[in-house]
């Protein structure tokens, strides 16, 4: 299972709106000793984020899930709020970055990337 976005992931994403301010969802299951490689990466992750604009909202550890299916528990959520899907890329493809990517390749044995967009000036929440 694939657990880092390729190429066509991030052309694809940019397509979808490449200013538009995102909020990253990310649902996190940890390889055999993976909560410290996870956050060596987060170390490595920070300045690399904020050059770009990014915030981290959350880091939360999983506990057992009060509802879900089967194999839908989680280790780590992770939300991360950039200014723009480009902003995203940008740090993704940074060769300094890049250098660190291994170690969250190595913690994580399966992962959810989802973007999100706000919603709280519409109809779902009024």
């Amino acid at each position: 299972m694939a657990v880092d976005p390729t190429g066509r992931d991030l052309k694809r994403f940019l397509q979808e709106g490449p200013d538009e301010p995102v909020v990253m969802l990310n649902l996190l299951r940890f390889d055999t000793g993976g909560a410290e490689g996870y956050a060596n990466y987060l170390r490595h992750f920070r300045p690399h984020a904020e050059k770009v604009g990014a915030k981290i909202l959350h880091f939360g550890l999983g506990g057992r899930p009060l509802v879900a299916g089967q194999g839908q528990d989680w280790d780590a959520v992770l939300l991360v709020s950039y200014p723009s899907r480009r902003a995203f890329c940008d740090m993704v493809r940074d060769t300094d970055y890049q250098q660190g990517t291994h170690l969250r390749t190595d913690a994580v044995v399966e992962a959810v990337l989802q973007p999100t967009r706000d919603a709280s000036a519409s109809v779902w929440l009024n």
